[in-house]
């Protein structure tokens, strides 16, 4: 017999509360064993239920969501995702900072929403999660620059670029665990970054504006959403929407293209990839993240085919070890890298600099 998920729900809302119960518990693959009207109630429930998941709003009395975050994950850390209204998206990824491992939108019953909830609660109740000190938030500004990048698996250092590098771009694809993982590489950047960054995120409809203002507090690099013909601009941070797909003409302006019903990914990080590889050639690096599935594998095949350089973050800095997984073992990857020593490696390939 399998044994079933035990959440907690927390949210200041009855009606909420309710739903959010019925949805799981339709599904049979959880049993909510408490729910709290608040953060404070949330921190001790925790304690006392010791949930395997916590679904988690923000805008609640007594004590937010993201005070509640901060405290659950410092005093007896859970799987927590946040259950959030479009309208709260930055704030929503402001939890991911306090150590939430996902955002999803609020369900109703019947829909794709619902779908979408029940199989981000399967994955991030099998996350695990640490205790951790409280974190100090520092502006972009005062952070520390890059550290060296050193290797995580793959051959052990990366190649001297080519000439034909120069001018190009990095295309990175990524699902859960992203945001946490976008924060502290996009962090690492220095402000003189000189090559655009295009970034293809799963993420629930509605969410990405959000997440991009959220990264842009984080980083000393213009992050803003890729618009329909808009001619790339270096050392800028391009975020795809996830209504439509992002990609690259051969001519460097962003290209929407529509999603289909078929399409399981959104946005697709195969075609942002894809396109990047048919238009910067070797002179385009791919990065491919922390996240479940495949997604991502095929358009780092095509940047590597294409002569240039691609990386996989390594399985002990993901929060999921499997589009990542799937990309290396499929041969698309050339180096293998620990999250923190991603933007090192970035910052000298597109310097032109060997990497050690």
């Amino acid at each position: 017999m399998t044994t079933r998920i035990r959440v907690l729900v927390v949210d200041d809302s009855g009606l909420a509360r309710s739903l959010l119960r019925a949805v799981l518990e339709a599904d049979g693959g959880f049993d909510v064993v408490g729910e709290a009207r608040h953060g404070r109630e949330a921190v001790a429930l925790v304690h006392d239920l010791r949930p395997d998941l916590v679904t988690m709003d923000l805008d609640m009395p007594v004590m937010g969501g993201l005070d509640a975050i901060e405290e659950i994950m410092t005093s007896r850390a859970v799987p927590i995702l946040v259950v959030s209204n479009v309208a709260d998206a930055q704030n929503a990824y402001a939890a991911v900072s306090r150590g939430a491992v996902d955002v999803v939108a609020k369900p109703a019953l019947g829909t794709r929403e619902q779908q979408e909830f029940l199989a981000k609660a399967r994955l991030v109740s099998g996350v695990r999660v640490i205790t951790h000190v409280r974190a100090l938030r520092l502006p972009a500004a005062s952070r520390p620059g890059p550290p060296p990048a050193r290797s995580g698996g793959a051959p052990a250092a990366l190649a001297v670029p080519s000439p034909g590098r120069r001018g190009g771009a990095f295309a990175i694809a990524s699902s859960t665990g992203g945001p946490q993982a976008l924060a502290r590489l996009l962090g690492d950047l220095p402000r003189d970054f000189p090559e655009p960054v295009l970034i293809a995120q799963h993420i629930a409809d509605g969410f990405a504006p959000g997440m991009a203002e959220w990264l842009a507090t984080l980083s000393t690099l213009p992050v803003r959403m890729g618009q329909e013909g808009e001619a790339l601009t270096p050392g800028t941070v391009y975020i795809a929407p996830s209504e439509v797909h992002l990609t690259v003409t051969r001519g460097r302006r962003l290209a929407w293209q529509e999603r289909t019903p078929k399409d399981l990914y959104r946005p697709s990080c195969d075609r942002l990839l894809e396109s990047a590889a048919v238009a910067f050639g070797r002179a385009c690096v791919g990065i491919i993240l922390t996240g479940m599935g495949s997604d991502g594998a095929k358009g780092l095949a095509a940047i590597r085919a294409a002569g240039g350089e691609t990386i996989a973050q390594d399985e002990a800095s993901s929060v999921i070890f499997g589009m990542n997984r799937v990309a290396i073992e499929q041969g698309a990857v050339g180096h293998v890298l620990p999250l923190e020593g991603i933007a090192g490696a970035m910052v000298r390939l597109a310097g032109g600099c060997p990497c050690p």
